[in-house]
């Protein structure tokens, strides 16, 4: 089995990155190896590294066209901001569900990172959260108040920490799968029943690092469950709740491509291209249409629910499905009544 980690390494300037190719990689050029590895890096940025001789194969700088090759062992520095600036309080306004003295429940919206990296060091949640909330405190990644998290560009409901008690209650509930959370996803294609189970543990991809793959057979990655059931048919595309029984990275996303139904207009995985449908011009230009009107995937974090850390009541919070969503449900329903005119 091909052996491929990553390993990322902060101190007071630089973000190192540390990559060991897989036994199975073919020769790549360094540059290109490392925009499948680094995400929110162009390859601009990637390129000025390598001159700057801050790329190193085996620990030896190498030019931009140097090639990748099995078991090589990849280390990149890339200069950000102090560490003390990544973590700035803003005036962001959020979207607060529910709020009291020691959570919050809050309904981010899509296009807002959940917390300062690379590439992205203001105008995320974090930023917003200390500057409502004081003294958040920190999970073990040093990351204020979050207990759990949301892709950038998938929108919906997290709780929020604000005491120690509550980071520790919340932690455990996420680690024990006690707490409730379902998500609504526009996939592509025509789920054929009508609910189910996709169990397959979700790692790392070995060739796309900004990717994570589905290895059904456990010997790689973390052991993952999806529960689905079709809400609504469109003709080419299926609405679908997805209820977590784990939280993998990416782990519908990952899923749902497993089994062959990519998330509509999923750029990182394949799912802004047409997947099902027919080559008439109308119908490519209908589903640009859509592209357009919800520039993302189609994923929604709807429902939440989990024990409240210190009245120990059950709390379950819902929320709308987004505006560019709804529109886009809106035109496939259109759309797949015209066609059975």
């Amino acid at each position: 089995m091909p052996v491929d980690i990553l390993d990322i390494e902060q101190d007071d300037s630089f973000e190192h990155y540390k990559f060991t190719a897989s036994v199975g990689q073919e020769p790549l050029r360094v540059d290109k190896f490392l925009m499948n590895f680094i995400e929110n890096a162009t390859r601009n940025k990637i390129q000025q590294a390598v001159k700057a001789g801050n790329v190193l194969v085996n620990d030896c700088v190498v030019k931009a066209n140097h090639k990748i090759k099995p078991n090589d062992i990849v280390r990149v520095v890339l200069a950000h901001p102090p560490h003390e600036n990544l973590l700035v309080a803003e005036d962001i306004p959020l979207d607060i569900v529910y709020e009291d003295d020691v959570l919050m429940v809050v309904n981010k919206p899509a296009g807002m990172v959940v917390h300062p990296g690379h590439g992205n060091y203001s105008g995320t949640l974090v930023n917003g959260l200390i500057f409502h909330v004081e003294n958040l405190p920190t999970n073990s990644n040093e990351r204020p108040g979050l207990v759990h998290r949301i892709d950038k560009d998938t929108s919906g409901l997290l709780v929020v920490a604000k005491t120690e008690s509550a980071m520790t209650s919340l932690s455990n509930q996420f680690f024990d799968r006690t707490t409730e959370r379902k998500y609504i996803a526009l996939v592509w294609g025509n789920v054929s029943e009508g609910e189910g189970t996709i169990n397959g543990h979700v790692g790392r991809s070995f060739k796309n690092r900004l990717q994570m793959d589905v290895f059904p057979d456990g010997d790689y990655g973390k052991h993952a469950v999806t529960h689905y059931k079709v809400i609504e048919r469109f003709s080419y595309v299926t609405l679908v709740e997805c209820k977590l029984e784990t939280g993998r990275t990416h782990q519908i996303r990952a899923h749902f491509k497993h089994i062959g139904h990519t998330l509509f207009n999923d750029e990182r995985y394949g799912g802004e291209r047409i997947l099902k449908g027919t080559t008439f011009t109308k119908y490519k230009q209908f589903v640009d249409n859509c592209f357009k009107v919800l520039p993302r995937q189609a994923l929604h974090a709807k429902t939440l629910g989990f024990e409240h850390p210190a009245t120990k009541k059950w709390m379950q919070f819902d929320s709308e499905i987004p505006e560019d969503m709804q529109l886009v449900l809106e035109k496939w329903r259109n759309y797949t009544v015209n066609q059975k005119v």
